[in-house]
């Protein structure tokens, strides 16, 4: 792969069978994460269902009895 010049910005064209085996098409999202030293990783972006799907499957999760700290003045012993 290489570098480019877009404008104002630097693109990498990604070649077909990476963007087959992350399942992209035009105009999706991605995240570019560093690895490491001269290292990164690509994923596709989660999507509003994907982020939905999660939330749901935490709803219910919350660690201890759900309530504030006490010493929070402004909780009041209120739920999350």
């Amino acid at each position: 792969m290489q570098v480019a010049k877009w404008g104002d910005s630097l693109a990498v064209r990604l070649p077909k069978e990476v963007v087959e085996a992350l399942g992209l098409a035009e105009g999706d999202s991605v995240e570019i994460r560093v690895a490491g030293p001269g290292t990164f990783e690509i994923a596709s972006a989660p999507t509003v269902e994907d982020i939905l799907a999660q939330m749901r499957r935490f709803h219910g999760g919350v660690p201890g009895d759900g309530t504030a700290d006490a010493g929070d003045d402004d909780a009041q012993g209120r739920l999350f």
